[in-house]
Protein backbone atom coordinates (compact mmCIF):
# COMPACT_ATOMS: atom_id res chain seq x y z
CA UNK A 1 0.00 0.00 0.00
CA UNK A 2 2.86 2.40 0.83
CA UNK A 3 4.46 1.66 -2.55
CA UNK A 4 1.21 2.45 -4.40
CA UNK A 5 0.82 5.73 -2.48
CA UNK A 6 4.38 6.73 -3.32
CA UNK A 7 3.90 5.99 -7.04
CA UNK A 8 0.63 7.95 -7.14
CA UNK A 9 2.29 10.91 -5.34
CA UNK A 10 5.24 10.97 -7.78
CA UNK A 11 2.91 10.81 -10.77
CA UNK A 12 0.82 13.74 -9.56
CA UNK A 13 3.84 15.90 -8.83
CA UNK A 14 5.30 15.26 -12.29
CA UNK A 15 2.06 16.02 -14.11
CA UNK A 16 1.45 19.19 -12.15
CA UNK A 17 4.92 20.57 -12.81
CA UNK A 18 4.69 19.87 -16.55
CA UNK A 19 1.21 21.35 -16.81
CA UNK A 20 2.23 24.56 -15.06
CA UNK A 21 5.31 24.97 -17.25
CA UNK A 22 3.36 24.50 -20.49
CA UNK A 23 0.65 26.92 -19.39
CA UNK A 24 3.18 29.65 -18.59
CA UNK A 25 5.20 29.14 -21.76
CA UNK A 26 2.18 29.30 -24.07
CA UNK A 27 0.41 32.25 -22.54
CA UNK A 28 0.22 35.55 -24.41
CA UNK A 29 2.36 38.27 -22.84
CA UNK A 30 0.33 41.39 -23.68
CA UNK A 31 2.55 44.17 -22.26
CA UNK A 32 6.05 45.38 -23.11
CA UNK A 33 7.64 48.68 -22.10
CA UNK A 34 9.53 49.89 -25.15
CA UNK A 35 12.65 51.98 -24.72
CA UNK A 36 13.23 54.89 -27.11
CA UNK A 37 16.00 53.01 -28.98
CA UNK A 38 13.65 50.05 -29.54
CA UNK A 39 11.00 52.36 -30.99
CA UNK A 40 13.67 53.95 -33.19
CA UNK A 41 14.84 50.53 -34.47
CA UNK A 42 11.21 49.58 -35.18
CA UNK A 43 10.77 52.78 -37.20
CA UNK A 44 14.06 52.29 -39.08
CA UNK A 45 13.23 48.73 -40.09
CA UNK A 46 9.72 49.64 -41.22
CA UNK A 47 11.00 52.70 -43.13
CA UNK A 48 13.65 50.57 -44.83
CA UNK A 49 11.13 47.90 -45.84
CA UNK A 50 8.75 50.52 -47.25
CA UNK A 51 11.62 52.21 -49.14
CA UNK A 52 12.26 48.98 -51.08
CA UNK A 53 8.59 48.30 -51.77
CA UNK A 54 7.84 45.88 -48.93
CA UNK A 55 5.09 46.04 -46.33
CA UNK A 56 5.62 47.63 -42.94
CA UNK A 57 5.53 45.23 -39.99
CA UNK A 58 3.31 45.17 -36.93
CA UNK A 59 5.15 45.37 -33.62
CA UNK A 60 3.93 42.66 -31.23
CA UNK A 61 4.55 42.89 -27.48
CA UNK A 62 4.64 39.13 -26.96
CA UNK A 63 7.46 38.77 -29.48
CA UNK A 64 9.38 41.68 -27.95
CA UNK A 65 9.18 39.92 -24.57
CA UNK A 66 10.65 36.77 -26.15
CA UNK A 67 13.44 38.93 -27.65
CA UNK A 68 14.16 40.46 -24.25
CA UNK A 69 14.26 37.01 -22.62
CA UNK A 70 16.87 35.98 -25.18
CA UNK A 71 18.92 39.14 -24.62
CA UNK A 72 18.93 38.42 -20.88
CA UNK A 73 20.08 34.85 -21.58
CA UNK A 74 22.93 36.12 -23.76
CA UNK A 75 23.97 38.68 -21.13
CA UNK A 76 23.96 36.16 -18.27
CA UNK A 77 25.94 33.66 -20.36
CA UNK A 78 28.24 36.30 -21.93
CA UNK A 79 27.56 34.94 -25.42
CA UNK A 80 25.85 36.05 -28.63
CA UNK A 81 23.95 33.21 -30.27
CA UNK A 82 20.56 31.75 -31.17
CA UNK A 83 20.42 29.22 -28.31
CA UNK A 84 16.89 27.92 -27.68
CA UNK A 85 15.56 29.57 -30.84
CA UNK A 86 13.38 26.52 -31.49
CA UNK A 87 11.71 27.04 -28.09
CA UNK A 88 11.00 30.71 -28.88
CA UNK A 89 9.75 29.78 -32.34
CA UNK A 90 7.47 27.03 -31.00
CA UNK A 91 6.05 29.43 -28.40
CA UNK A 92 5.36 32.15 -30.97
CA UNK A 93 3.82 29.66 -33.40
CA UNK A 94 1.55 28.32 -30.63
CA UNK A 95 0.55 31.65 -29.07
CA UNK A 96 0.30 33.83 -32.18
CA UNK A 97 -0.37 31.30 -34.93
CA UNK A 98 2.80 32.17 -36.84
CA UNK A 99 3.63 30.06 -39.88
CA UNK A 100 7.22 31.29 -40.23
CA UNK A 101 9.65 32.63 -37.60
CA UNK A 102 13.13 34.11 -38.07
CA UNK A 103 15.56 35.72 -35.62
CA UNK A 104 18.53 38.04 -35.87
CA UNK A 105 20.84 39.11 -33.05
CA UNK A 106 23.68 41.59 -32.53
CA UNK A 107 25.91 42.89 -29.79
CA UNK A 108 27.74 46.05 -28.80
CA UNK A 109 26.29 48.56 -31.25
CA UNK A 110 25.53 51.94 -29.72
CA UNK A 111 22.80 53.28 -32.00
CA UNK A 112 19.86 51.57 -33.77
CA UNK A 113 21.04 52.94 -37.13
CA UNK A 114 24.46 51.35 -36.64
CA UNK A 115 23.09 47.88 -35.98
CA UNK A 116 20.64 48.14 -38.90
CA UNK A 117 23.46 49.21 -41.23
CA UNK A 118 25.55 46.22 -40.12
CA UNK A 119 22.64 43.81 -40.59
CA UNK A 120 21.98 45.15 -44.07
CA UNK A 121 25.63 44.48 -45.03
CA UNK A 122 25.24 40.83 -44.03
CA UNK A 123 23.41 38.77 -46.70
CA UNK A 124 21.67 36.45 -44.21
CA UNK A 125 20.56 39.28 -41.91
CA UNK A 126 19.43 41.40 -44.86
CA UNK A 127 17.42 38.43 -46.15
CA UNK A 128 15.62 38.22 -42.79
CA UNK A 129 14.89 41.95 -42.69
CA UNK A 130 13.55 41.82 -46.25
CA UNK A 131 11.68 38.55 -45.71
CA UNK A 132 8.02 37.78 -46.31
CA UNK A 133 6.87 38.68 -42.79
CA UNK A 134 3.85 40.40 -41.27
CA UNK A 135 5.00 41.24 -37.74
CA UNK A 136 8.00 41.35 -35.48
CA UNK A 137 9.31 42.07 -32.01
CA UNK A 138 12.42 43.92 -30.92
CA UNK A 139 14.48 44.23 -27.76
CA UNK A 140 17.65 46.13 -26.93
CA UNK A 141 18.99 45.22 -23.50
CA UNK A 142 22.02 46.83 -21.85
CA UNK A 143 24.40 44.54 -19.96
CA UNK A 144 25.84 45.55 -16.57
CA UNK A 145 29.02 46.45 -18.50
CA UNK A 146 27.02 48.87 -20.64
CA UNK A 147 27.00 46.85 -23.88
CA UNK A 148 23.81 46.62 -25.93
CA UNK A 149 22.38 43.23 -26.93
CA UNK A 150 19.87 43.20 -29.79
CA UNK A 151 17.33 40.53 -30.72
CA UNK A 152 14.66 40.82 -33.38
CA UNK A 153 12.20 38.07 -34.22
CA UNK A 154 10.20 38.27 -37.45
CA UNK A 155 7.02 36.27 -38.06
CA UNK A 156 4.52 35.63 -40.77
CA UNK A 157 0.89 34.97 -39.81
Amino acid sequence: MKTLSLIVSLFLISCTADSVTNTIENKLIPEYNYKSDEIKLDELICEYRISIGLNSLGLINHISNKCEEHNNYMIVNNIVNHAYFQDRSDNIRSVLGASNVSEIVAYNYIQPQGVLDAWLKSPSHKEAIEGNFTDFGVSITKSPEGKNYFTIIFIKR
